[in-house]
């Protein structure tokens, strides 16, 4: 298939755009620092109160910013390929719920077990997206609507597990409130270190889900007719999703809307080919989440408010606006 240059344009105009933001992120806050005195200071020529607020403070938060919004983009972006359906995304098929509750376990009852918090939420997520699959599965292999009706479920009872743990451990619940929210506060540079590692992998395995993904596109009965086993590719693409998903949500917490809105904008930008869809998706994530925290933390100042309740009040109205417009 033919990439029009145009769309590779997009791509290359968004990606500038995301390292502007980049900039100008880092220098607003409680003491603002200019752009130029930001491109200094990255590059070891700053003041040293400079220094000190740009690498410690602002720079670890921009980067998980950007880190998980590349994941959850790429997580919303393989499942709405999976299930042939705008609307999916981690949330709605459980695996950030199901991530939230083996995560929320080891903060409230476990908090020595911190270093295996990554690896629980995989297993938290996979869990849900497999008792997903098994509700969904029949004879004739797993319908994209079974799926979701059974993720609306699956993520109704991990929400009230997550709920029943905050009421039990209530006196315990303020060292998890902020990630209950989704917040990207008081991230440091080992938050960045364990996530990108385990981000790096989870990218490189979606690069290679882009064939698998543009052949669910062109429907059952064409992938079937090619000789492929959809029920087979499924399950791989889901693995990938559940996968960055869930190592977001072992950081960051409940954070929703980005896999559901950031697929749809890209897809809108530079059509369905996944060979565009995904890079597009990826950077417009990093762009996406990267506003959502600026806003939560600079405009409600001195007040830090979590960007997974910014990205809430904006994805809402969005979702509603899609769906009264017939996109959806």
């Amino acid at each position: 298939m033919e990439v029009k240059p145009r769309k590779k344009i997009s791509i290359g105009v968004t990606f500038v755009l995301l390292i502007a933001f980049i900039i100008i992120s880092i220098g607003i806050g409680s003491v603002y620092i200019s752009p130029t005195e930001t491109i200094k200071t990255i590059f070891g020529s700053g003041e040293a109160l400079s220094e000190t607020i740009v690498w410690d403070l602002r720079i670890p938060r921009v980067l998980i910013a950007v880190l998980v919004g590349i994941n959850f983009a790429i997580s919303g972006a393989l499942l709405q390929a999976v299930m042939r359906n705008p609307l999916a995304d981690p949330g709605l098929t459980g695996v950030s719920s199901g991530a939230a509750v083996t995560v929320l376990c080891i903060m409230l009852l476990f908090p020595s077990l911190g270093q295996w918090i990554p690896l629980a939420a995989v297993i938290g997520g996979g869990v849900a997206v497999t008792i997903v699959y098994a509700l969904a599965w029949k004879k004739n292999g797993i319908s994209p609507v079974r799926i979701i009706l059974s993720g609306v479920a699956v993520n109704a009872v991990f929400g009230g597990i997550t709920g029943l743990l905050s009421i039990l451990y209530s006196d315990r619940l303020p060292s998890a409130l902020q990630w209950l929210n989704g917040s990207l506060s008081a991230k440091g540079m080992g938050d960045v270190s364990i996530l990108f590692p385990y981000s790096l992998i989870g990218w490189v395995l979606a690069l290679f889900c882009i064939r698998s993904a543009n052949i669910l596109s062109l429907g059952e009965n064409v992938a079937v007719n090619l000789g492929e086993n959809t029920n087979r590719i499924r399950i791989v693409l889901s693995f990938v999703a559940v996968y960055l998903a869930a190592i977001s949500v072992s950081v960051v917490g409940l954070l929703g809307f980005v896999g559901l809105i950031v697929p749809h904008m890209s897809r809108f930008l530079v059509g369905s080919n996944y060979r565009l869809l995904l890079p597009m998706s990826m950077v417009l994530g990093a762009v996406v989440l990267l506003a959502a925290d600026t806003i939560g933390r600079s405009l409600f100042a001195p007040l830090d408010i979590p960007a997974g309740i910014v990205m809430a009040m904006v994805g809402g109205p969005y979702f509603l606006y899609l769906m009264r417009a017939g996109d959806i």
